[in-house]
């Protein structure tokens, strides 16, 4: 096994030096914020798509737009409304007099990376529109159905701090995304490198784009070559059960609880792991990996109880208790 290893390892080392490149461009326009860059190219080499929450003015918009520049590929913006509708997503059937035929118009949901901007204030049949898009990479307009050009990802983006004219994302939407990110505000000295390089009126960025969707499956297609240890199998599959009967693993937390994380958390957990793994240039996943991204992939699939609300415990909290107590392979 040692071998196949090795030869991961050097298949990961030819295919990820894309990800300097991406570094590079970004890091022209974003100070800081590392933690969310790591991430979005964990989502897109997993092909999982990746929600990012976080007060107003913290680059969400930014960083998002910089990658999709720094990629070869078609990219859409779309600002969340609330009378925004089905048909200004994925499009609609427009009636040709000439021939008296009706003919899809496709929408803006047909780009290599969508960017949906807030999108907790579009309305429930919006976000269902969203929902098939998502799962399956493709979009039905009227009787036919028309596959979502590869790589397909959705990157969205909402403001946990305002309530007035948004709508709660259901569950099973919520659950699609395979990493939630928490952003966070940036240090002191952060803050004053963005203070020096955006105090500009009309500064404008040169980015160049470095890879091409082609060299993204095709790192996608090493990701899932690294190798993971059944120990770290089963650690991973303790983590998410733990969520679901904590008494099986002494932690008595279940009056907390209300919905554990289901069989698609263990798959997301993996795949975000052996992903994390290749973005640090390894061919193989180790246990901090999976303590690494598991937030990500958790925060957003445990759903605590009333209890664990009166006592102020978020989902994090919970999540963290779990990798305390899990014993580590």
């Amino acid at each position: 096994m040692a071998i196949d290893v090795k030869q991961i390892a050097a298949q990961v080392e030819a295919k990820s030096g894309f990800i300097r490149s991406l570094m590079g461009q970004w890091e022209k326009v974003i100070v800081g914020q590392k933690y969310m860059l790591e991430r979005l190219l964990v989502g897109l080499l997993s092909n999982g798509h990746v929600l990012i929450e976080g007060v107003p003015g913290l680059a969400k918009t930014m960083t998002v737009t910089t990658l999709a520049k720094a990629i070869q590929a078609s990219f859409k913006r779309l600002q969340f409304t609330p009378d925004l509708l089905p048909a200004d997503l994925i499009g609609t059937q427009i009636y040709r007099p000439q021939d008296g035929q009706f003919y899809a118009r496709k929408g803006p949901i047909f780009a290599n990376i969508v960017l949906a901007d807030e999108i907790n204030r579009a309305p429930a049949k919006v976000q269902s529109a969203l929902l098939e898009a998502m799962q399956e990479h493709q979009v039905t307009i009227g009787e036919e159905t028309f596959r979502l050009p590869e790589p397909f990802l959705v990157l969205a983006t909402q403001n946990p701090i305002e309530q007035e004219g948004t709508y709660p994302l259901p569950e099973a939407q919520v659950d699609r995304f395979m990493l939630k990110l928490n952003v966070s505000y940036p240090t002191k000295q952060e803050e004053r490198q963005i203070l020096d390089a955006m105090s500009v009126t009309n500064k404008k960025f040169d980015i160049n784009p470095v890879v091409t969707p082609a060299e993204i499956l095709q790192a996608r297609a090493v990701v899932d070559e690294i190798y993971i240890d059944d120990g770290i199998k089963d650690y991973i599959v303790n983590i998410v059960s733990a969520t679901r009967n904590p008494k099986d693993y002494k932690l008595e937390i279940a009056p907390l609880i209300a919905y554990g994380a289901s069989p698609r958390a263990t798959i997301y957990l993996t795949v975000a792991a052996k992903a994390y793994a290749f973005v640090n240039g390894r061919g193989y996943v180790t246990p901090q990996d999976v303590k690494s991204i598991g937030m990500d992939v958790l925060r957003h699939r445990v759903i605590v109880s009333y209890e664990a609300e009166a006592e102020e415990k978020s989902s994090e909290d919970i999540i963290q208790m779990i990798f305390d107590n899990i014993e580590v392979p």
